[in-house]
């Protein structure tokens, strides 16, 4: 039987790990006897340098959000450390209510590959990153009784089966190239050298220094970055002064059509 529930995940903006939280928490709440949940968030960038290995008894839900379409690729070599020794998972994926594409597919190829048994996997949906109008507040309370129903099926299915039947998800082999947006005329735009600016509001708190995680922004001044963005919407979003914002006019564009083209709601899909 399991001895130890695991939640990993990645969540600048703490909506992959309410769900990933919410669905081992469920998990432990049903196997009883006063088990406790394993959290590892490997948002931040020091973690990711700390080895993680599990054993057969062990069941990891490890979550990440979709960029792109995909697992970000600044995970990659973090996630492809993990080794598994026949640890059972749960791939999770989150993403902002356009699609998630072949995230979830390739986050389960990973963790077989590393030596995990998927038994089940799940796509949910969380205020996109870029925007506070896109699936606004999300996951909310109907996506926390989906995960509450997700890891129940779990749950069944670790107490009644010997041998898991391998989970077929949805998504692409070979994966698709990574989603890009276009510009007025059509034509495919690259964002991923965009970075926020920072505005007249800013009280020098140090807050967006604490959770960029990538470790970019510079603590002697938090207007600088020393290394890339990936536009995951901590600083902006959990700044306090709102004083961290994007004013390029691709992405700008990009984030309208986002909340025009996808504002109806997507609800989460399961694998079990």
């Amino acid at each position: 039987m399991v001895k130890k529930i695991n939640a990993m995940y990645f969540s600048a903006t703490d909506t992959t790990k309410r769900i990933v939280s919410t669905i081992a928490e469920k998990i432990s709440e049903n196997l009883g006897k006063g088990r406790t949940v394993n959290n590892i968030d490997f948002t931040l960038p020091g973690v990711r340098e700390e080895p993680v290995s599990f054993t057969k008894e062990d069941i990891v839900i490890l979550g990440v959000p979709v960029y792109a379409g995909r697992v970000p690729n600044v995970l990659l070599k973090y996630l492809n450390s993990i080794s598994g020794n026949n640890a059972l998972a749960i791939p999770v994926v989150v993403y902002g209510n356009r699609n998630y594409d072949d995230a979830l597919i390739e986050l389960k190829d990973i963790l077989e590959l590393n030596g995990f048994k998927v038994i089940a996997a799940g796509a949910f949906i969380g205020e996109h990153s870029f925007s506070k109008i896109l699936a606004k507040d999300r996951p909310d309370e109907k996506d926390m009784s989906i995960a509450c129903y997700f890891a129940n099926q779990i749950y069944a299915k670790i107490t009644n089966e010997d041998d898991f039947i391998i989970v077929n998800v949805k998504g692409n082999t070979p994966y698709r190239k990574y989603y890009m947006p276009k510009n007025k005329d059509g034509s495919p735009v690259d964002i991923r050298k965009v970075a926020p600016k920072t505005n007249s509001s800013c009280t020098d708190c140090k807050l967006c220094v604490d959770v960029c995680p990538m470790g970019s922004i510079d603590y002697e001044d938090v207007s600088k970055l020393n290394g890339i963005c990936i536009k995951c919407g901590a600083c902006i979003k959990k700044c306090p002064s709102q004083a961290k914002f994007y004013d390029n006019e691709d992405y700008l564009r990009h984030k309208y059509e986002l909340e025009i083209e996808f504002a109806s709601r997507s609800e989460p899909e399961l694998f079990v």
